[in-house]
């Protein structure tokens, strides 16, 4: 038997990994840098989404053979002009604390009538430090006034995706993984390597 192609993910996000691994299948053997203690931290410094994808899938494929997949995800609130965007998971003043982003959020959406925001999420495919491809996926909604569910993560307790009425968080990984920002651009990464 063949052993699966390798497609590594360049993240030290669990739960990113998980979900992408969830949403994958059986099709490649999907790691992510915490495989490979060679691989550097690469710096976000970009200011959009695909900036920062392509920075890291570009950095990581210069270290590991293969596919690298990076992806750069976050919220936009429409009545925050965009924000937190590109800094989502630092939003809160910490990077990666999910209560304090969530608090951040609240506090500056208090009085707020419209609520319209939008995940997104930006991925970039390398290979031998280039960018092969990069794909983008989008999913609509609104946020609400206090956070429900205990599943998923980031802001899924505050984002009821438009045509439900239960937040991500509320919804659970199989629906999430339906309809969600992430599973929209994978799903192109996913023809894409069927064609390749």
């Amino acid at each position: 038997m063949q052993p699966l192609p390798r497609l590594i993910i360049a993240t030290r996000n669990a739960h990113k990994t998980a979900e992408i691994r969830a949403m994958i299948g059986a099709r490649f053997e999907v790691l992510d840098v915490t495989c490979f203690p060679e691989c550097p931290e690469i710096e976000e410094t970009g200011t959009t989404f695909l900036e920062n994808a392509r920075l890291k899938a570009e950095g990581i494929s210069r270290v590991l053979e293969g596919w690298v997949l990076s992806d750069d995800s976050g919220l936009e609130v429409d009545a925050l002009g965009g924000a937190p965007g590109v800094w989502s998971s630092s939003f809160g003043g910490q990077e990666g604390n999910n209560a304090l982003n969530n608090a951040c959020l609240l506090e500056k959406m208090e009085g707020q009538k419209h609520r319209g925001a939008r995940f997104c999420c930006t991925m970039v495919l390398a290979r031998e430090g280039l960018e092969q491809a990069h794909f983008t996926g989008t999913v609509e909604g609104w946020i609400i006034e206090e956070p429900r569910g205990g599943q998923g993560f980031g802001y899924d307790p505050l984002f009821i995706p438009d045509g439900f009425d239960q937040t991500f968080a509320e919804l659970g990984e199989r629906v999430k993984n339906t309809l969600s920002h992430r599973s929209r651009a994978l799903a192109k990464v996913i023809d894409y390597l069927d064609h390749c």
